[in-house]
């Protein structure tokens, strides 16, 4: 059973979702019908392996040791938006993300200033996603 799926992991990894994987923090899927087309195709995968046709989704992934797209697209986002604000980019490549001031002793400084954007929601939907909530990624 390990043995299978350490294969399909490996086979999907290199074969499927470096596919669905690609510029996906360009294009950034935030229509849940995209969402959902997407995360389609991994769930077909994964009902691929035959030990693990007959359990959920979710157990699916569990037993697999992976995660959904849309959690790994979050993710990719947060990592980006780290970079961005510990200065691994230029000053130019983000310029509406800027710090919080903060005087508190606790937590740290990397808080992000939430400002109103004067564009459109395709364009920012990096920008939003960077500074929301963590809870959201956490207990999707």
């Amino acid at each position: 059973m390990l043995f299978i799926c350490i294969t399909f992991v490996l086979l999907y990894n290199s074969m499927v979702r470096s596919h669905l994987d690609y510029c996906s923090s360009v294009w950034a899927p935030y229509k849940k019908g995209d969402i959902e087309a997407l995360e389609k195709v991994q769930k077909k995968a994964t009902e691929i392996v035959p030990a693990l046709k007959n359990v959920s989704y979710s157990e699916r992934l569990k037993t697999c040791l992976m995660t959904t797209l849309h959690y790994r697209r979050i993710r990719g986002n947060m990592i980006e938006t780290y970079k961005i604000v510990t200065g691994q980019y230029e000053a130019y490549v983000a310029p509406s993300l800027t710090r919080k001031r903060t005087y508190v002793t606790r937590g740290n400084d990397l808080r992000l200033k939430s400002s109103v954007l004067n564009t459109t929601y395709e364009n920012t939907v990096f920008l939003l996603q960077g500074t929301g909530s963590r809870s959201e990624v956490l207990y999707d």
